[in-house]
């Protein structure tokens, strides 16, 4: 049967990317996973937290913003409110634990990537694509580096990916649309690697608890899709100069 947007169970929305919105950071992407739009700029600072300075270690983190209209209504600018909200956090907190998670941060030297992912228009799955769109940022603002010799090699060790998974009467859909985001009785978020080493498992359950046989076939359906994801971003960054000096 087919799904709401016309896609197969184990199939996922269609991703594009494209660099050409920003001039000035180091590295940046517009990723578009169906209706969902990301913006990902990666820029490099020439200092790290207090907490690594003189150790010669570097740092990546993330900022996850949605801008107003990302959404069918209006949502208050977060500095409006005077914080940020629980939910962008926990967001932003992801993002960098993701993309920590495949950069030997030793071999960076002591500069900060900052990483920022602003949501344009909102269909669910905003948190992969900024991790999906993350790395590629990533990847370009390290390939500066290395051209411009401040590394000596390339301390990306994985490419990083992440997709949704929804269960919905007993179907398990890979990166649902909001309309299923909406409508799922359990929602996973997977973070993993290209040779398939989890990063980070997230599931939570709205209407009771599911049976623990889900569990290997959610992990088989996300697989499945970060192979595909991992794919894309292969044909995008097998360009840059990432080799080592």
């Amino acid at each position: 049967m087919k799904r709401i947007d016309g896609r197969l169970d184990d199939e996922l929305r269609p991703i594009t990317i494209d660099s050409t919105l920003q001039q000035y950071p180091e590295g940046s992407v517009l990723i578009c996973t169906g209706n969902t739009k990301v913006l990902c700029s990666a820029s490099i600072e020439e200092r790290v937290p207090p907490f690594l300075k003189g150790s010669g270690t570097g740092w990546v983190t993330a900022d996850y913003s949605m801008l107003p209209r990302a959404t069918n209504t209006r949502n208050r600018r977060e500095r409006d409110t005077g914080k940020v909200s629980g939910r962008s956090q926990e967001i932003q907190r992801l993002i960098g634990r993701s993309l920590r998670g495949i950069t030997d941060l030793s071999t960076l030297g002591e500069v900060t990537i900052q990483i920022d992912c602003d949501v344009i228009q909102a269909d669910a799955g905003t948190r992969t694509a900024s991790i999906n769109g993350g790395y590629i940022a990533l990847s370009q603002a390290i390939a500066r580096l290395v051209e411009e010799k401040q590394i000596t090699r390339n301390p990306i060790l994985n490419n990083v990916c992440a997709v949704s998974i929804a269960l919905i009467k007993d179907r398990l859909l890979l990166d649902p649309c909001y309309e299923e985001d909406f409508k799922a009785e359990v929602d996973f978020n997977i973070v993993m690697t290209d040779n398939e080493q989890l990063i980070e498992l997230q599931g939570g359950t709205e209407a009771g608890p599911f049976n623990k046989d889900k569990i290997p076939q959610i992990l088989e359906l996300a697989t499945k899709g970060i192979s595909e994801i991992s794919a894309i971003q292969n044909q995008y960054i097998s360009g840059l100069n990432l080799n080592e000096n």
